[in-house]
């Protein structure tokens, strides 16, 4: 199983959504990185089940226990391992799914994968909540991004039909992102906000789900990361990105839009800011050729939603090769973007601290 990513810095996640714990290792980050614990925790407890009542009734703390890599606070410059222990399981609620299949889920495609002997309980090692070791990794690396003025946060773009406003793509005060950080369901304009929790609680009374879309951004990035062709900035931060379950799409500038648009007005014209180069907007998202353009990097990702759904649906029975209704019980988030705002912050601090490894070394004391 490919549960391992990265170039210079690598992430390795395991466990089951219903095993003992689920983990990360991270090899390669550079030592004598002081970490501060509560803001680890604090980024941990915003991916947390169970905190608001637009996301799942399941509670577990995400409290990381550190095995190795960091000494004093201290990184190491060995593996850094962490271990997340499950305690809130209802197994007993995934019974039926052995042999019946979720529509939308990957029950059925890993079971044909590994032969049937894939641990199914919650989702396995397919479920959401392996992104609790993706959450502590890109706590970590944050951290360290942050000494070199890079800033990242994320806001809830969009939960169905809703949408709040976007970004600005020329640059956001950290004042802003903090604020975002500090709200269960971070979104620029309060009206929005309440208007996605009245869209999720529709769902979830008609005992279904709805997706979402999450914008991402991050602030002073020099000019010059990344690698044409296959090693660009997009690529490296999609791998990531599409690694966080329930991810469909990911756009970085005006992504998609663009193709509607000329190149008289797609096209960001260069000027001089004191001696910088800078553009006079920012339509390509920070990123130009697969490399960083010293403008923020900007991208949204897509969520599709929540398969696991309270309301009859049809499936099959592998067991009798017959077709059979299936009603799934236990709990879930009736829209997994909402958690997922971290989870794509986290995930692209990640990303980004590989391509500052790549582009710098070792050499952030």
């Amino acid at each position: 199983m490919s549960s391992i990513w990265g170039n210079h810095l690598k992430l390795s996640v395991f466990g089951e959504s219903h095993g003992k714990g689920i983990g990360v290792v991270l090899d390669g980050l550079p030592a004598g990185q002081l970490i501060d614990h509560d803001e680890l925790l604090a980024q941990m407890a915003r991916r947390a089940p169970g905190r608001d009542s637009t996301t799942t009734a399941r509670k577990e703390s995400d409290f990381p226990e550190i095995l190795s890599g960091l000494y004093q606070n201290t990184t190491t410059g060995t593996p850094l391992c962490a271990v997340i222990r499950n305690n809130d399981t209802h197994s007993g609620d995934y019974a039926d799914l052995n042999s019946h299949p979720r529509p939308g889920h990957a029950d059925y495609t890993a079971s044909v994968r590994y032969g049937g002997y894939n641990d199914y309980r919650g989702g396995g090692h397919f479920s959401g909540r392996l992104t609790a070791p993706i959450t502590f990794a890109g706590a970590i690396c944050r951290q360290i991004l942050a000494r070199r003025g890079v800033s990242i946060g994320a806001h809830l773009f969009a939960v169905g039909a809703v949408r709040d406003a976007p970004f600005d793509p020329m640059g956001v005060p950290d004042a802003v992102l903090d604020a975002l950080a500090a709200s269960p369901l971070p979104t620029l304009s309060p009206e929005t906000g309440r208007a996605m929790r009245q869209e999720i609680e529709t769902a979830r009374l008609e005992s279904d789900s709805v997706g979402g879309i999450v914008e991402c951004i991050a602030t002073g990035l020099p000019t010059g990361i990344g690698d044409p062709m296959f090693g660009g900035v997009e690529n490296r931060m999609a791998s990531i990105l599409f690694g966080i379950p329930a991810v469909k799409g990911v756009e970085f500038g005006d992504g998609f839009g663009a193709a509607a648009l000329r190149g008289s007005v797609n096209n960001d014209a260069f000027i001089y800011e004191k001696d910088t180069v800078r553009t006079s907007t920012n339509h390509h998202g920070g990123i130009l050729g697969g490399i960083t353009s010293g403008m923020p990097l900007l991208c949204r990702v897509a969520f599709k939603p929540t398969p696991s759904i309270f309301r009859e649906q049809q499936t099959v029975d592998l067991q009798t090769h017959t077709e059979a209704p299936l009603t799934i019980h236990g709990r879930h988030d009736p829209c997994v973007a909402v958690r997922a705002v971290p989870v794509v912050e986290a995930a692209s601090a990640t990303a980004l601290l590989d391509l500052f490894l790549e582009a710098y070394g070792y050499e952030f004391r």
